[in-house]
C-alpha cells in the first residue's frame, strides 16, 4: 500500500456543542503530498463505538429487523420511520457482548451462535464512530420476549420478519436507507451459504 506524504498538525480546537454527543471545531495544518500546507476548518462529531447485527433465520429465509424514528431522517424529510438492523452504542461493553444486549433489547430474540464480520466507519469525513458488524442465525424458538427497546429510554421500536429476497428488493425501492442495514443484507446476499 502506498503511504501518504501528508503531513497533519493540529493547531487549534474548539468544543462547539457537548450535548447528546460532542462536536468540536479543529483548525489544521494539512501539508500535502506536494508539500503544500494549507490551513483548513474541520468539525467532527464524536460519538462512542456501535454495534449491529443481522438476525437470520435460515429454515424460513428471514431477517429480523426493527423500524424506529430517526430525527436526521425526519430534518431531511425522508421518512422518518426507518428499517435498520438492530444496533447501538457499546456503552464500555465488547462489541460481542453490546450486540447480544440490543438485539435482546430491540427484538426479543436471544442470540446464540454469533459470527463477527468487519468493523467500519460510517462517516470518516466527520464522525468519529466505529461500527462493528455482526450476523447471526437464529429461530423462532431464540425469540425469549417481545423486543421494542428500552422503556426508560423511551425506544418505541417495531420488530419485524421479513423474507431476504423481499427486504433486499426494498433496498432497491427506497424503502430501506440505512446503511448498516444495506450493507448487512448485501453481506448476506453474498455469503449466504454461510449463513445456513
Amino acid at each position: 500500500m502506498m503511504q501518504s506524504k501528508a503531513k497533519v498538525e493540529i493547531v487549534g480546537k474548539e468544543i462547539l456543542s457537548d450535548g447528546w454527543t460532542k462536536l468540536t471545531g479543529y483548525r489544521i495544518d494539512y501539508t500535502d503530498r506536494n508539500g503544500v500546507t494549507h490551513r483548513l476548518p474541520r468539525e467532527v462529531y464524536h460519538r462512542t463505538p456501535a454495534a449491529c447485527i443481522l438476525l437470520y433465520d435460515p429454515k424460513r429465509d428471514v431477517v429480523v429487523l426493527v423500524k424506529q424514528f430517526r430525527l436526521p431522517a425526519y430534518v431531511n424529510d425522508d421518512p422518518a420511520w426507518m428499517i435498520e438492523v438492530p444496533a447501538g452504542l457499546l456503552d464500555g461493553d465488547e462489541p460481542e457482548a453490546a450486540i447480544r444486549r440490543e438485539a435482546m433489547e430491540e427484538t426479543g430474540y436471544t442470540v446464540r451462535d454469533i459470527r463477527f464480520l468487519f468493523k467500519s466507519y460510517p462517516a470518516p469525513g466527520s464522525i468519529t464512530e466505529v461500527v462493528h458488524f455482526f450476523a447471526a442465525r437464529i429461530d423462532t424458538a431464540d425469540r425469549t420476549s417481545d423486543g421494542g427497546g428500552l422503556e426508560e429510554e423511551h425506544e418505541d421500536i417495531e420488530v419485524l420478519e421479513i423474507p431476504l429476497p423481499e427486504a433486499l428488493a426494498m433496498v432497491e425501492k427506497g424503502e430501506i436507507i440505512d446503511l448498516k442495514t444495506i450493507t448487512l443484507l448485501q453481506w448476506a446476499l453474498l455469503n449466504k451459504g454461510k449463513l445456513r
